[in-house]
């Protein structure tokens, strides 16, 4: 399994999985250009991509999303209530409805959507897995629902999002009302919940933790280090940044991570078991 973020932050999100030929996105919410340029910078082609899934409707998770998906002609894969949120008119044949727990194939991937809490129509978030290898991006969480908990239990390799440093949006210059939509329980998690949901549930098979989501305001890269950090020296701990891609990561059979490149009160419910 191949994978890297291409984009991650308030700017911004897209995220890259692949085993062999077998390719997905989930969200496209840079412009076409930069997606482009940034596949570019790991060797990667637009063109393989075979389907797209987005998680909800914000423009940072949708904005190239319509030129993208027409100029490569690739499915998108969306909730009813997330395509309507989005406002956009993609070509019919491109649309594919799905519910917020379904389960896709593409070629040897399966794609699991999982229900979470979020400020938005029908959000979800996904899960991308060759049966054997569990990839999963965990971002725009309100809370650590059951559901978030469950994947991170059975997660090879995880996308968390660590949006926030409490103290810094304390203290920041953000409205009351932006200040309270982020933490209220709809919004994002803080790299406290963050740590809390990783150490409470993480099991021995997780090789590979990349912190994502952080907020360009309100949270610093060193913050994020230094909150990890002293409990993650068995595994591989890398940060997903807002204006460069991560390099292209490989879980191999070996299970180690080879990177290829140096360069540093709606109620949530799951109707099936994830895994």
């Amino acid at each position: 399994m191949k994978y890297a973020a291409i984009a991650s932050g308030s700017n911004g999100n897209c995220y890259y999985i692949a085993k062999g030929e077998d390719v997905v996105l989930v969200d496209v919410g840079i412009n076409t250009k930069h997606v482009e340029l940034r596949m570019a910078k790991l060797g990667l082609s637009p063109a393989a991509v075979k389907a797209i899934f987005i998680t909800h409707e914000h423009g940072d998770h949708i904005r190239g999303l319509s030129v993208f998906c027409k100029r490569y002609q690739i499915p998108v894969y969306i909730t009813q209530g997330t395509y309507k949120g989005t406002r956009l008119h993609l070509p019919e044949h491109l649309v594919h409805i799905i519910n917020t727990d379904s389960r896709t194939t593409v070629g040897e991937l399966t794609v699991i959507g999982v229900p979470k809490y979020h400020d938005a129509k029908e959000p979800c978030s996904f899960v991308v897995t060759d049966g054997n290898i569990n990839v999963a991006i965990l971002t725009d969480l309100g809370r650590g629902c059951d559901n978030v908990k469950q994947v991170i239990q059975h997660a090879d390799i995880l996308l968390l999002e660590s949006n926030y440093d409490e103290e810094m949006l304390r203290t920041g210059r953000y409205s009351y009302y932006l200040k309270n939509r982020i933490s209220s329980g709809w919004g994002h998690i803080s790299n406290r919940e963050a740590l809390e949901l990783l150490l409470e549930n993480r099991s021995p098979r997780l090789k590979h933790l990349i912190l994502g989501h952080l907020s360009g305001e309100n949270n610093k890269v060193d913050i994020v280090e230094q909150t990890f950090a002293p409990h993650c020296e068995e595994i591989e701990v890398s940060i997903a940044m807002r204006t460069e891609e991560t390099p292209l990561y490989e879980y191999v059979a070996a299970q180690q991570i080879v990177s290829r490149f140096v360069y540093v009160e709606q109620q949530v419910t799951v109707t099936q078991e994830l895994f």
